[in-house]
């Protein structure tokens, strides 16, 4: 169950989530929601999202994904991510 916040946010991005369905918008889970804003929101997008979900709780719903789920993200976001992963 998502927290009002994550809700709110999803329906001011509903166009990131034009494939899903109205009545299953406010349902979506965390690691697709990590994944749609990281590949498709913008630079506020993901600032944003990291307020609400935390940087620890999205690096590790970015860094738990495994085989089809890693290949979801777009190479460049991935490539970044992970670079900045090494830096820290």
């Amino acid at each position: 169950m998502n927290s009002p916040e994550i809700k709110e946010f999803i329906s001011r991005h509903s166009n990131l989530f034009w494939y899903t369905p109205e009545d299953k918008k406010q349902d979506i889970s965390p690691e697709f929601l990590v994944e749609t804003i990281l590949n498709y929101g913008s630079m506020d997008d993901v600032r944003k999202l990291l307020k609400i979900l935390g940087t620890k709780k999205t690096s590790e719903i970015f860094f738990s994904a495994e085989g089809r789920k890693v290949l979801n993200y777009f190479p460049k976001i991935s490539e970044f991510l992970i670079a900045k992963a090494i830096e820290i």
